[in-house]
């Protein structure tokens, strides 16, 4: 029977996507990995490779001096249609790679083994590979060695997620998004498009714990959370960066666009009944800080800090209200 997974890329990008590791900087469990891979198996060329729409893109390599390459040129985008390792023993052999540029150019890859990198849900994300300059015949023991490797990168991926994700209220964690809103600086930077960072914060919220006790606290979180998920553009990221505070990134928005979805989540809030395990009810609200992305802010930790500073001014006036860094 067909494996319909195989074939569904939309879903398989949707699945590498989830992952929230495209563009992330190195990271030493996935370097140790490589770097043993090519120890053991004896290859100049080993990678974390994880194939997006139209490129693959590097978590660890050794033996190469790219971060990406075109997908289209890639041996990984044929390992990911299938479910066994993809062995070439000599690639001017094979007609799918004679005449790619990475075997008649530099690298100059003669042979490759590719192990298919498995989500959970049954999607090959990317693969880890072992590649020579050399023709070679890659033996059974040396697959093994390579698929064991492999599944402690699904492992350390999956590792890696958990690790970001916030247990109670499921957005990311704070270096989860940290990460996000670095990438989004680049991004926004590179093409020149707008993007804003928001701040919340839950007002009286020690008051709260105080006085209904903190697993009552616990579920105003959670659905302050879901609140936000029912709100926010698919495109917007969601964070808890600590005890009651969150934060929002919204891609492609500017101050004004930015004021208009923190007070659609904001009126949320503050209409909608906390519903406690006890069958009672509970109205809280929030305050919100919002900091266009500008060129003074030279890092993640600065827009924060901006925004966070509008957090404070929306407090200071009363709260359950959302304030703006006006820019000239």
């Amino acid at each position: 029977m067909d494996d319909a997974r195989l074939y569904d890329d939309d879903a398989r990008i949707a699945a590498l996507h989830r992952l929230n590791v495209l563009d992330t900087a190195a990271e030493k469990p996935f370097e140790k990995i490589v770097t043993l891979v090519r120890t053991v198996l004896a290859v100049p060329i080993s990678t974390v490779s994880l194939v997006d729409r139209d490129r693959q893109w590097f978590k660890a390599q050794r033996g190469l001096e790219t971060q990406e390459t075109p997908r289209a040129i890639s041996f990984c985008t044929h390992t990911i249609q299938q479910r066994e390792p993809l062995i070439i023993e000599d690639a001017l052999l094979d007609p799918r790679f004679a005449t790619s540029p990475m075997v008649v150019g530099p690298p100059h890859i003669r042979s490759y083994a590719g192990i298919p990198l498995r989500t959970p849900e049954g999607y090959n994300v990317g693969s880890l590979c072992a590649m020579d300059t050399r023709a070679r015949r890659f033996s059974p023991a040396d697959i093994a060695i390579l698929s064991n490797f492999a599944n402690i990168v699904c492992d350390e991926l999956e590792l890696r997620l958990i690790a970001q994700v916030d247990h109670l209220t499921g957005a990311l964690t704070r270096r989860g998004f940290v990460e996000q809103a670095e990438r989004e600086m680049v991004r926004s930077r590179r093409y020149e498009r707008p993007s804003t960072l928001v701040m919340l914060d839950v007002d009286h919220f020690k008051a709260v714990n105080d006085t209904y006790g903190h697993t009552t606290g616990d579920q105003v979180l959670h659905q302050l959370a879901k609140l936000a998920e029912a709100t926010l553009r698919p495109i917007d990221v969601f964070g808890r960066l600590g005890g009651e505070e969150f934060g929002i990134l919204l891609p492609e928005t500017g101050g004004d666009e930015a004021m208009i979805v923190a007070e659609r989540l904001r009126e949320a809030i503050a209409g909608f009944p906390m519903q406690l395990s006890n069958g009672a009810t509970l109205k809280v609200t929030a305050s919100f800080g919002i900091a266009v992305l500008t060129p003074t802010l030279t890092s993640v930790a600065s827009w924060i800090e901006q925004a966070d500073t509008m957090l404070y001014a929306a407090k200071a006036n009363g709260r359950n209200c959302t304030k703006l860094e006006l820019v000239d």
